[in-house]
């Protein structure tokens, strides 16, 4: 595995978070995708663009649609459900084995 593909992350799909920069900064939402290649990550009603689409199975009267596109993932922060702030996300070894935490509240992320 070489360096330039290897993509490093504590951030995991079903995460919230808050937009730190741009025209939604300040905005939160749940990531839907993370792209690793690309090192962006999809989070949901946020970054709305507006995509003519053709008339097909899934919109069979076609028309304008709102789709979510990709911020790099610098842009965006864990949003610690406790504090309302953006958290940095450290790891801690238990007996259960390694555990996500939050640093601002010192709680346990998710369940991991």
């Amino acid at each position: 595995m070489s360096i330039e593909n290897s993509f490093k992350t504590r951030l995991r799909k079903g995460d919230e978070v808050i937009v730190l920069t741009g025209k939604n900064k300040g905005t939160t939402g749940k990531i839907e995708k993370i792209h690793t290649k690309t090192h962006k990550v999809t989070v949901n009603g946020v970054n709305l663009v507006k995509k003519h689409q053709k008339p097909n199975v899934a919109h069979p009267d076609g028309g304008i649609i709102d789709m979510p596109m990709p911020l790099h993932i610098s842009n965006v922060a864990y949003l610690d459900p406790k504090s309302k702030k953006q958290s940095k996300i450290a790891y801690k070894i238990s007996e259960n084995g390694k555990d996500r935490i939050a640093k601002k509240s010192g709680e346990r992320i998710g369940d991991n």
